[in-house]
């Protein structure tokens, strides 16, 4: 049998603040391209500054895809984003255009490209009692339940991201198996495109020095009244899109737990943490070909050219 040629698409990752959407943007109108959004929290609408999403005005022409489809208080797993961005880069394709995939959640890219774990599907009265159970004992608790059970699982995930935490003991709680076991046994070896993936390399200083920029540019830009009108349409900071980076900070600082002062210092520490994390995930991957930027924008945009001819 004729194996039928997978799709090609260019993949464009790295830490945040790394300069991603740029380039992305760059390559989109060189390559008569359009973009893809792969940050899980730029698919929320009204949450514009703090996931850092382009402004209208910088995004050269160019459609971007998946941004703002989801509302604050609606879950949009990998799943959700991979059924999402398949329609996208067939749409894409089919009106000549070249689909670029563009963000910094890892797990988005690795389901878009090598398909999501088979893992048992869950148990309505498994999950609901991790829920119940979170709500009562927090989730860094919960985390810790994760760490004795799979610790190969807990190194890769934040407190915050309940959501992967509670699928973790669930899998375990109704196979006896750590969830890892079956991340391993999956391999991520079957590619559902034919997919160029580049990383923008940037020095640990610099990329620092770019994310204490970003967070003060966040504030002068309007980030806390971003959240006071989240919460004047009844989002809180229980919904999963509100406890992420920049906004459960800045939550914490309207609901009198924080000072400004002390949510910005932790805004900026923990999205330098985060940033370490995605390195570390995309590290990994040896398929990423990793190029400075903007000083190799002609290299990249050779490879990609090469790529696509």
């Amino acid at each position: 049998m004729t194996q039928v040629p997978l799709s090609k698409l260019l993949v464009i990752c790295g830490p945040t603040a790394s300069g991603k959407s740029n380039l992305a943007v760059q390559l989109a109108q060189q390559l008569n391209g359009e973009i893809i959004n792969a940050d899980s929290m730029q698919v929320y609408k009204g949450m514009d500054i703090g996931t850092a999403k382009l402004p209208h005005d910088q995004r050269g022409g160019i459609p971007h895809h998946l941004i703002d489809v989801a509302e604050p208080d609606q879950l949009f797993s990998a799943a959700d984003f991979v059924e999402a961005a398949d329609a996208a880069i067939s749409d894409i394709a089919s009106r000549g255009k070249l689909p670029i995939v563009v963000g910094g959640t890892g797990l988005y890219i690795r389901a878009l490209l090598y398909g999501l774990v088979d893992s048992p599907s869950g148990a309505g009265a498994v999950r609901a009692r991790l829920q119940h159970e979170a709500s009562v004992i927090g989730n860094i608790a919960m985390l810790e339940k994760l760490r004795a059970i799979d610790p190969e699982l807990a190194a890769q995930i934040h407190p915050n991201n309940l959501v992967r935490i509670i699928r973790g003991l669930e899998v375990y709680y109704l196979t006896g198996l750590p969830l890892s076991n079956y991340q391993r046994q999956h391999g991520f070896n079957n590619k559902r495109y034919n997919a160029l993936q580049i990383g923008i390399k940037i020095e640990r200083e610099e990329l620092y020095n770019r994310i204490e920029l970003r967070v003060n540019n966040m504030l002068a830009d309007g980030l806390v009244e971003e959240v006071r009108q989240l919460f004047s349409k009844g989002y809180r900071s229980n919904l999963k899109s509100m406890r992420s980076i920049g906004y459960k900070e800045i939550c914490a600082f309207l609901e009198g737990e924080l000072t400004l002062d002390e949510a910005l210092i932790l805004i900026k520490r923990d999205t330098r943490r985060y940033a370490k994390r995605q390195l570390t995930w995309f590290n990994s991957n040896r398929e990423i070909i990793w190029l400075e930027y903007p000083k190799n924008f002609a290299k990249i945009l050779s490879h990609a050219c090469d790529f696509f001819e």
